[in-house]
């Protein structure tokens, strides 16, 4: 699994025109899904989106997580960070998880989000959206899940 995320001074989703989600101060989270990820994944990232260090501190360093800024979040699906550019010039989306396996865990991941006091807005899985993202910063991570693979 994997999440771009972006610590914003606003974020905001659109669907056919209409706003769907938006936040002010806080992380936009474009999250990818990979065919072999599973609950665990969603567990370990979410945890880690809420509470990186990335917001400043009094003296302008990264000290301060979502939870102690209070900011919100705003997620949306993206599996376009599993494309895969490595050879010629369209990317090969393999290593995606097909919609039936990625929309559970995106909701999954939602749910674990809303568990924490802030403020969750979300996309609409599959839908072509119009992404409003004002990077604060900018200050871009990507975060991504350990690879059960390797930890055998």
């Amino acid at each position: 699994m994997r999440a771009l995320v972006q610590r914003v001074r606003r974020g905001a989703v659109q669907v056919a025109g209409k706003t769907v989600g938006e936040i002010g101060n806080g992380l936009v989270i474009l999250l990818g899904i990979a065919k072999t990820d599973t609950r665990n994944e969603v567990r370990y990232l979410a945890e880690k989106c809420v509470n990186l260090r990335v917001f400043e501190d009094e003296n302008s360093h990264f000290n301060r997580s979502l939870l102690e800024v209070g900011g919100g979040v705003l997620v949306i699906s993206q599996f376009t960070l599993y494309g895969d550019t490595r050879k010629g010039r369209r990317p090969g989306f393999e290593a995606a998880a097909k919609p039936e396996l990625a929309e559970p865990l995106y909701l999954a991941f939602i749910a674990e989000l809303q568990k924490h006091p802030i403020t969750v807005a979300q996309g609409v899985f599959g839908a072509m959206m119009l992404v409003e993202i004002y990077n604060d910063g900018p200050a871009t991570f990507l975060l991504e899940t350990p690879d059960p693979a390797a930890q055998s």
